[in-house]
């Protein structure tokens, strides 16, 4: 198994970190356009191996794909990060075109690769890398889901005041301060639903601070968050690489499920080694449809902004 990292800034060298520390893949290439930069990341990491006690070789690249020849699976997380007070859909602009530029690149070394989609604005750069690159829909995957039902999550044990690993829920719709949609009403606590424990209002709260989670940490940290990220990301590539059956929110192209079309929004998915196997249909609230339907029509006016 050989995972392709395109981006060595701090959610890519996250990334690369917490894949190799798993220890299910042969590989790692971390490749940057810095010269040198990702070459001292994986030097950098490869001498944590016999502390973390790892196997995986972590090699990195100054802006040769050839040396990503034949990769399983890519995360393409290059793009400039947020700053304070920027919106991921300001980002739009020169992601494009670094988001188009790389895949290309990684699908004419490695075919039949599997991307991860990571870059901001995340649901319009996985739906620009399905309109450009003719790759099947099923090995085309945004993360922001996985990363915001993790967020939603540590809110959730928070508001519970319990163990993280009691709690269970899942964040759909757009990967955007206004389009994610925490599915409150399907959250529990050890099979029970959280409802039961807290008050409306309460779970009001946990879902807002779960949409702003990202630019609360752009906040304190100055700059985008990378430790969340990068642990969202491996846990994705390990559930290929292992073929795990996992289900996880995606970013997915949609035909007709959850009544849209035509666009890459976060939902269910069950991830496998073919990428996205099955698109997971849950029964949703009507308020829950509401917002899903209004988060779709946020992606879609910013999916307006690209020049395809």
């Amino acid at each position: 198994m050989k995972v392709t990292v395109v981006g060595a800034g701090a959610v890519g060298a996250s990334c690369a970190e917490y894949i190799a520390i798993k220890n299910f893949a042969s590989e790692v290439v971390l490749l940057d356009i810095k010269e040198g930069f990702a070459e001292g990341k994986a030097m950098d990491l490869m001498q944590t191996a016999s502390l973390n006690g790892f196997d995986t070789k972590i090699t990195g690249i100054t802006n040769d794909y050839s040396a990503t020849a034949g990769s399983d699976v890519a995360v393409i997380t290059s793009g400039i990060p947020r700053k304070p007070g920027m919106t991921r859909e300001e980002l739009i602009g020169i992601n494009a075109g670094i988001v188009k530029t790389v895949s290309s690149n990684l699908i004419k070394y490695s075919p039949n690769v599997i991307l991860i989609v990571v870059s901001n604005p995340m649901d319009t750069m996985t739906y620009l890398v399905h309109k450009t690159t003719g790759l099947a829909k099923n090995k085309i995957i945004g993360m922001g889901g996985t990363l915001d039902s993790a967020r939603f999550k540590y809110r959730l044990a928070e508001a519970l005041e319990s163990p993280i690993s009691d709690v269970d829920g899942m964040v759909i719709g757009g990967h955007s301060d206004t389009g994610m949609v925490p599915l409150t009403g399907h959250a529990t606590r050890n099979s029970i639903k959280v409802s039961e424990f807290l008050s409306e209002d309460r779970l009001t709260q946990v879902a807002e601070d779960t949409k702003v989670g990202g630019a609360t940490l752009t906040k304190l940290l100055g700059t985008s968050a990378w430790y969340a990220p990068g642990a969202a990301v491996s846990s994705m590539v390990q559930a290929i690489a292992c073929d795990q059956k996992k289900m996880f929110p995606c970013s997915a192209y949609l035909e007709g499920e959850y009544d849209l079309s035509d666009l890459c929004i976060g939902v269910p998915v069950i991830l496998g080694k073919d990428g996205i196997e099955k698109i997971v249909n849950i029964p949703l609230s009507d308020a829950d449809k509401a917002k899903m339907q209004e988060s779709a029509a946020g992606v879609k006016k910013t999916n307006d902004l690209l020049e395809l």
